[in-house]
């Protein structure tokens, strides 16, 4: 009997392993760090249908983002705070954020593209 439930815990454990596993694959999470004039990294990939996380910050300057497109509200970029973003791509793409908050000299070029798979 004891055999059988070392065995029983031992299956429990191994489909708990194999489920959060798969959780965390399912909803990945990109850290993307603004500064003054770019992101880093400058792409990310998602998924059609599954959620993904943006963990931003800022290493200098004040940045934004935002797309319709994609369900991501105005969103600011601070240094030493990290903002959250959940979305679910709907449609497959190529995206491209422009930042959203006038920050100098190469604002005009500062982006953060996100690449949509099917």
């Amino acid at each position: 009997m004891f055999v059988s439930r070392r065995i029983a815990l031992g299956a429990a454990l191994g489909a708990f392993i194999m489920f959060t596993a798969g959780a965390t694959s399912a909803h990945p999470t990109a850290d993307i760090v603004a500064s003054n004039w770019k992101f880093i990294p400058a792409k990310v990939e998602a998924h059609v249908g599954s959620s993904m996380t943006l963990l931003l910050t800022s290493s200098e300057g004040v940045h934004g983002i935002e797309s319709t497109e994609l369900g991501i509200a105005k969103t600011m970029i601070v240094p030493d705070k990290l903002s959250e973003v959940k979305f679910t791509p709907k449609k497959a793409g190529t995206y491209v954020l422009h930042c959203t908050i006038v920050c100098g000299a190469g604002h005009d070029t500062m982006t953060l593209t996100i690449n949509v798979l099917p």
